[in-house]
């Protein structure tokens, strides 16, 4: 049984005529500890999948018109108040990508780590597991680092104590979105050695969201394309980014510079993510596509599985 099952997710923000579609059919899956790329341009809807799993986002303005979330074969969708603080950390943890905003700047890391596992781990809500915790995510000097504040710390060192702070309820899904953007490159290859090294540590599956397309080729099992609000591809990672179906899963992978190539210009995507509530007709992404037929503006593509265990939603992939 899959961890994280989501089947044909719709959510709303506002309701009635004046409701804008931010997620329309979304589905996806992760089974133990698997990993699970999620890669769109800033819009897709990436991270507002992601805090729908745990009902973070305020309702309302967000409402979830259909599908489920089942976790551990729970429907979230349809759990009281109390039953999601059970899922809240405990089983779903988050990683967000700006630890600064996250952190509070009046309390030290260790009240802070500290406040975590009272939650979660009454029983374990010690220094010595403050302590713990912290060389586990390879802060130096973890007893002087759990007396500083957040603003005492760089930003590598502020994303680790966000993944210690995630680590300590034994979650058995990480959320990291886009966890490494407000890092430098040597920093972003530290993190995320991290979270590879504490998945197979602790056997814990990551939905990692990200557009860097290196990360997911050398950390995820599996990658989902979004645009738009739906996905647009899923399959293999390794197998997706070597022979992608999308004509837009294409245009991002041809989009990332390559070293030694010689191009005097970068290759982009023409136009923007169309906006929730001007949605193109057909498929969302004909507007932008090289290979659009008069066929794709005239009905919306299902996802289609084109091979084994490969799915696009483009009835003209290759």
């Amino acid at each position: 049984m899959p961890l994280l099952d989501i089947k044909d997710l719709q959510l709303d923000f506002g309701r009635g005529q004046h409701a804008v579609r931010a997620l329309d059919g979304v589905s996806l899956s992760i089974n133990p500890g698997e990993t699970l790329s999620l890669v769109g341009e800033s819009g897709s809807g990436k991270t507002i999948t992601a805090l729908s799993i745990a009902r973070l986002l305020p309702t309302p303005p967000a409402h979830y018109a259909g599908g489920q979330i089942l976790v551990e074969g729970r429907d979230t969708l349809e759990m009281s108040a109390s039953e999601l603080r059970g899922i809240r950390g405990r089983l779903v943890s988050y990683v967000f990508q700006e630890p600064g905003a996250s952190l509070n700047p009046v309390f030290r890391i260790g009240s802070q780590i500290k406040e975590s596992l009272k939650l979660h781990r009454p029983e374990a809500a010690t220094d010595a597991e403050v302590i713990r915790l912290l060389k586990t995510v390879g802060i130096p000097a973890p007893e002087a680092r759990a007396r500083s504040f957040p603003h005492e710390l760089s930003g590598g060192m502020q994303q680790r104590v966000m993944i210690a702070m995630a680590l300590a309820s034994h979650p058995k899904l990480l959320v990291a979105d886009e966890p490494t953007t407000a890092l430098d490159v040597t920093i972003q290859a530290q993190i995320m050695q991290l979270l590879l090294d504490l998945k197979r540590q602790f056997n814990m599956a990551i939905l990692l969201i990200t557009h860097n397309l290196g990360l997911v080729g050398e950390l995820a099992d599996r990658a989902a394309v979004m645009y738009a609000g739906q996905i647009v591809e899923s399959g293999p990672a390794k197998d997706l980014l070597e022979k992608p179906l999308h004509p837009y899963t294409r245009a991002l992978i041809n989009s990332v510079p390559e070293l030694g190539a010689g191009a005097t210009r970068l290759r982009s995507i023409p136009g923007t993510v169309p906006q929730l509530g001007d949605l193109p007709s057909g498929c969302r992404f004909h507007p932008r596509c090289p290979n659009a037929q008069p066929s794709c503006a005239q009905k919306e593509i299902d996802l289609l599985e084109l091979r084994p265990g490969r799915w696009a939603r483009c009835p003209y992939s290759v």
